[in-house]
C-alpha cells in the first residue's frame, strides 16, 4: 500500500510529490516548493507521516526549493545530485542508489540534459517514474542554461525512462494546461520530440532553436537552491499571522492570493502603488483601494492606519512587493502583497472599478 499526492505551485506550475507508507509512517517529499513548506507540513502531520527526507530533482530555475524549510521544521533530510553543485546536501546521490521509506523505496537514476545534475526517482515496482524537468507531458525541459546539452538529454529520456514498462507511469515536474501524468507508452507514441520517428538530429535541431527567454525568477532561484532554499542568514518565516491566509516567500515578506482578498477586503486597508494613469487606465482598480504611488511613499506612509492590515497592489506585484516591505520595516505590524497584483486579480474574474472588460 502506497500513500501518494500530488501537489501544486499555481505561480511555477511546478509539481511536488508526496510518497508514504502508511504500515510505518514514513515518506518521502520530491521537490517541494518553499512557499509551500507550510502546507506540506500540514499535509504530512494530518496524514500521520514522519517526513524521511526531501528530494530533488535538480538545480530549479522558477522556484526556490522548500528543502532547508522543511528540514527546520520535521528535521528531514536533504537530498540532491552529486553532480548539481548544490551545498547543504546531507546526502549526494547518483546513479543506482536507492532511498528507502518504510518498506518501499525510490531507485535512483541520472538523467542529464536539462541540467548536467538532473536526477529521476522510479518507484521499487515500476509502476511509477518522477521524472523532474528531463520529461514533460509530450514535451521536456529545455537545454539552452545550467549546462544542458540536447544529446545527453536524449539519450537519458530513452535509456532511462522510456525503457521502463510501457505501462509506467510518468509525473513530470510541471505542466502548464492542467495535465497531470502520462505513460511511457503514450511519450513513445505521442511525444514529438522523442517519440515516433524522431532521431537525435532531429530533437537536436529542435532544442538548438527554441529561442525561449531565460526564467523570470533564475537570478533568485539558481542560486537560493544551490544553497537547497536557505535564505541569507538562515533566517525562519515568523508566526502565521491571524488576520488572513497567507504565504510566506523567499523573498521574505507575506503574500495573499486573490481569492482570500476578495473574502476579507472590508476589514482592510488595500493600497495601490501605480501611477494615477494606472490607478484608472484599462487594468481599474479594486473597489475600495486607496492610491499612493510608490514614488511618494516616504512621504504618505503616516496616511496609513497601524490599526488595520494592510494589502499592497499594483500590476504585476513587483512595485507592491517593495511598499509592503518598505511599510513593514516602518513598523507596520500587518502586511500583505497582492500575489500577481491586478495581473492576477482580473484573470481571475474578481470586480474591478473602471478599466476595459
Amino acid at each position: 500500500m502506497l500513500i501518494f499526492r500530488q501537489l501544486f505551485d499555481t505561480a511555477s506550475s511546478t509539481y511536488s510529490y508526496l510518497l508514504g507508507d502508511p504500515r510505518r509512517g514514513e515518506a518521502l517529499l520530491i521537490d517541494p516548493v518553499f512557499e509551500h513548506a507550510r502546507r506540506d507540513a500540514a499535509l504530512l502531520r494530518e496524514l500521520g507521516l514522519t517526513l524521511l527526507a526531501t528530494l530533488e530533482t535538480h538545480v530549479h530555475a522558477d522556484h526556490v526549493t522548500g528543502a532547508w524549510l522543511l528540514k527546520q521544521r520535521t528535521g528531514s533530510l536533504i537530498l540532491g545530485s552529486a553532480a548539481g553543485g548544490a551545498e547543504g546536501l546531507d546526502r549526494a546521490l547518483g546513479q543506482g542508489d536507492r532511498v528507502e521509506f518504510g518498506g518501499r523505496h525510490l531507485s535512483v537514476r541520472a538523467t542529464p540534459g536539462h541540467t548536467d545534475g538532473c536526477l529521476s526517482y522510479v518507484l521499487d515496482d515500476e509502476s511509477l517514474a518522477f521524472t523532474g524537468d528531463a520529461l514533460l507531458i509530450r514535451g521536456c525541459g529545455r537545454t539552452d542554461f545550467q549546462q544542458g546539452s540536447p544529446a545527453r538529454l536524449w539519450h537519458s529520456v530513452h535509456d532511462q525512462l522510456l525503457s521502463l514498462p510501457s505501462h509506467a507511469l510518468l509525473y513530470p515536474g510541471h505542466d502548464y494546461r492542467g495535465l497531470t501524468v502520462t505513460s511511457v507508452d503514450e511519450e513513445r507514441r505521442y511525444n514529438p520530440r522523442f517519440g515516433g520517428d524522431s532521431n537525435e538530429a532531429d530533437f537536436t535541431g529542435y532544442m538548438n532553436h527554441l529561442g525561449l527567454p531565460h526564467p523570470k525568477l533564475m537570478d533568485q532561484a539558481v542560486p537560493a537552491n544551490l544553497k537547497v532554499g536557505r535564505p541569507e542568514g538562515g533566517a525562519l518565516p515568523p508566526e502565521d499571522p491571524h488576520w488572513a491566509h497567507l504565504t510566506w516567500t523567499f523573498a521574505g515578506l507575506w503574500e495573499i492570493q486573490p481569492q482570500t482578498l476578495e473574502e476579507i477586503a472590508a476589514g482592510v486597508q488595500i493600497v495601490d502603488v501605480r501611477e494615477p494613469e494606472e490607478f484608472i487606465g484599462p487594468f481599474g482598480h479594486i473597489a475600495g483601494a486607496v492610491l499612493i504611488p510608490l514614488d511618494e511613499w516616504p512621504a504618505r506612509m503616516a496616511e496609513i492606519d497601524h490599526g488595520r492590515p494592510v494589502v499592497t497592489v499594483c500590476r504585476s506585484g513587483t512595485r507592491s512587493a517593495q511598499a509592503a516591505t518598505l511599510l513593514s520595516k516602518a513598523g507596520h505590524p500587518e502586511v500583505a502583497n497582492l500575489a500577481g497584483g491586478m495581473l492576477r486579480w482580473r484573470s481571475a474574474g474578481y470586480p474591478v472599478k473602471g478599466g476595459v472588460a
